[in-house]
């Protein structure tokens, strides 16, 4: 697919709190001959756009100056550096956000995602890729295969989110897993679980419609909605689907709520495997070390994605393993962003999804 490159590089900038506007920002040049620049097509709205939007921060990422949105994004690429082999312009790609130093211990040990230096898309200081161009590193660029759509290109940077975890803590076949919550990275989760073997998927959450969703689109074999539910009544329902004394060998939390983290630990096999995949404070309490040494589970935490589990995504996407495309609940053009932004606050969707500038 041929792109005729344009001289303008409209963007969507978060000024402050609860401002945004569109700025034309300058047109990146490659600088580097390992890098492409790549005319992004489409970007998912993620979560942390949104705490920054409305809060000014995320976590320990706090906004001090103007900053470009976005990094769940695919585009086609329109200009590659000297040194580039795998890659051609009209190649279409899912663009991995985050590009650690290449000279940090945690990129030698195979844990780049740990990195200090990691330059990440529109996590402050570093602008994002809600924008018409954009530049990346050729190894952080992922080839789509034909018959998966650039929308689903975009959704493999929540979908590595979930593979990442599920790596986190070995699911293969055989397994059986517990996830709390069923926001886009639970389901997700849930999900990946499944295309990873196993066989029973419990997803927990306290809206019946994301539960019903869950089903319907078999990202999850089993549902239970915890709304006003004690830990026991979640452990009769777990009864009834894995029998007496039996539970679920695998389990994430992907809520960051304290007590959804205390009951999917609890929820668990003897040598169970935990991680925990929804951001919470610093301190949480209620965490239950009985049950942990106990039982001798295993409990990780899991940040982004790492080695390989963009590859995995796409393989995922490739082998039709899982589909995404029904998470994308809702639509916007490029320059409907800001509505995009404000529509997200109602909650009324799964993904939303904003089209690139017009190419």
């Amino acid at each position: 697919m041929s792109v005729k490159l344009k001289s303008d590089n409209p963007s969507v900038v978060l000024q402050k709190v609860g401002e945004i506007t569109f700025e034309d920002r300058p047109v990146p040049k490659i600088t580097k001959p390992n890098y492409v620049k790549i005319a992004i097509t489409n970007t998912g709205l993620c979560g942390s756009d949104v705490h920054y939007y409305e809060t000014g921060s995320c976590g320990s990422f706090k906004v001090e100056k103007p900053m470009v949105l976005g990094h769940e994004s695919s585009g086609i690429i329109v200009e590659v550096g000297s040194d580039v082999k795998t890659l051609k312009a009209g190649d279409r790609v899912a663009c991995e956000p985050g590009i650690p130093s290449r000279l940090s211990h945690e990129y030698k040990s195979g844990n780049y995602n740990l990195c200090p230096e990691m330059a990440f898309a529109a996590t402050p200081p570093y602008d994002g890729t809600l924008c018409r161009y954009y530049l990346l590193p050729e190894d952080y660029c992922v080839k789509l295969p034909d018959h998966v759509s650039l929308e689903e290109g975009a959704l493999v940077e929540p979908l590595s989110v979930a593979v990442h975890a599920n790596r986190l803590i070995d699911v293969k076949y055989g397994d059986t897993m517990i996830v709390f919550g069923a926001g886009p990275i639970g389901l997700l989760t849930a999900g990946v679980a499944s295309a990873f073997g196993c066989n029973k998927v419990l997803i927990v959450d306290i809206v019946q419609e994301k539960l019903d969703f869950a089903i319907q689109n078999k990202l999850a074999t089993h549902t239970f909605n915890s709304k006003n539910k004690s830990f026991e009544q979640l452990s009769s329902h777990i009864k009834s689907i894995w029998g007496e004394n039996n539970y679920p060998t695998c389990g994430a939390d992907a809520t960051g709520n304290k007590f959804c983290t205390n009951m999917c630990i609890r929820s668990l096999a003897k040598k169970g495997r935990f991680v925990q995949v929804g951001m919470s404070g610093d301190n949480v309490d209620m965490f239950p070390i009985s049950s942990v040494m106990e039982r001798e589970l295993t409990v990780k935490g899991s940040f982004r994605y790492s080695v390989d589990d963009y590859k995995y995504a796409v393989q995922l996407l490739n082998d039709k393993k899982i589909n995404v495309e029904p998470l994308i609940t809702h639509r916007f053009k490029f320059e409907e962003a800001i509505e995009a932004y404000e529509f997200s606050k109602l909650g009324k969707s799964i993904k939303i999804m904003i089209e690139g500038p017009k190419l």
